[in-house]
């Protein structure tokens, strides 16, 4: 009997990542806008689809969540090529998150302070679920989330930790139900 419980739990986890693996989030369509864009720091090409974002007018605002606290913002601007302008009206750096789930809680913050009803969150691809989870958990029902992800090629062992860090998140959730 307990190898048959077993025999099941492994097959759904093995399934369950396979389809984690397989079936990866895909970048928005381009031409919904939002608000804001929010972009947690962290992987390749997420703040530059973000300034992207900006730059086609698909959003007004853009958070950038979890920004080490000794960068600067000029530091930032001139790394990613942002005009100071830019950075005046429309770019926010937050320095307060340090994971996946305090990038919620800062967003949260500045989309309560900002009146924000509607958002892109930028992302990788192999990330985006559980940021995804987190913001949903975080977050006024009012507010939607567009889910735009930055295409990536993870190795094996990048998705097999996020599974399981999205998996621990889900239960985390069902937890504080």
């Amino acid at each position: 009997m307990i190898r048959r419980v077993l025999s099941l739990m492994f097959l759904a986890w093995a399934i369950g990542f396979l389809w984690f693996v397989v079936a990866l989030p895909r970048p928005a369509e381009t031409a919904v806008t939002t608000d804001a864009v929010i972009v947690p720091t962290g992987g390749a090409g997420r703040i530059a689809r973000g300034l992207e974002v900006l730059d086609k007018r698909l959003a007004a605002k853009m958070l950038v969540s979890g920004v080490d606290p000794e960068v600067k913002p000029g530091e930032f601007a001139a790394e990613f090529g942002v005009s100071p302008e830019a950075m005046e009206c429309c770019v926010t750096l937050g320095f307060s998150a340090v994971d996946t789930r305090s990038n919620a809680a800062e967003t949260a913050k500045w989309v309560a302070q900002n009146e924000v009803r509607s958002l892109r969150l930028v992302t990788t691809d192999w990330h985006m679920r559980r940021a995804a989870g987190e913001l949903d958990r975080t977050l006024p029902d009012h507010v939607t989330v567009i889910r735009d992800a930055v295409s990536s090629r993870p190795d094996l062992g990048t998705l097999f930790l996020e599974y399981h860090k999205l998996l621990a998140s889900r239960a985390a959730g069902l937890a504080d139900l």
